[in-house]
């Protein structure tokens, strides 16, 4: 496991599925590894109001950690 449960981690590309982007914040809560061996996360969603919106499952090569250069910004989920 690279990275801690519970912390905000930043997306490093695009899940249409999902209708997340590259740069969306999510919270890791689980961490398992896939059948191929690659290890990823459950990871929840949260609104402008922290409120849920949903728990998705990733690869861990599509996470990063937030840095302090970086700045937050509010989209339509869309």
């Amino acid at each position: 496991m690279k990275f801690e449960l519970y912390t905000d981690m930043v997306l490093t590309r695009d899940l249409p599925a999902e209708r997340l982007k590259r740069g969306d914040i999510v919270k890791l809560v689980e961490h398992h590894v896939a059948r191929d061996g690659e290890d990823g996360y459950s990871a929840e969603v949260f609104n402008a109001l922290g409120e849920t919106l949903t728990v998705i499952t990733v690869a861990e090569s599509a996470l990063e950690p937030l840095r302090e250069d970086e700045v937050c910004c509010v989209r339509a989920l869309g």
